[in-house]
């Protein structure tokens, strides 16, 4: 799936959900590094586990983040 985050850096995120598990995730813009780290941790993660994870984090003053927006991303793809 891609997903065009709203309020953040990144321009887009790419994952794929294989037996409810969170596959491939890739981010387009945003900080690298932080962006490869979180995509890592979530690797094979649960999808409702990692929503309950990085949903709700915020970047500095900004009412959401790039793990908030791929917890948005999830839920959509999984119409939670």
């Amino acid at each position: 799936m891609k997903y065009r985050p709203r309020g953040v850096c990144s321009q887009e995120i790419s994952f794929d959900i294989e037996d409810n598990k969170v596959r491939n995730v890739s981010f387009l813009g945003g900080c690298s590094g932080n962006l490869q780290g979180i995509g890592r941790l979530i690797e094979g993660m649960d999808v409702n586990e990692a929503i309950s994870r990085i949903e709700g984090i915020h970047c500095g003053f900004k009412a959401t983040s790039c793990p908030d927006q791929l917890a948005q991303a999830l839920k959509e793809a999984t119409r939670q």
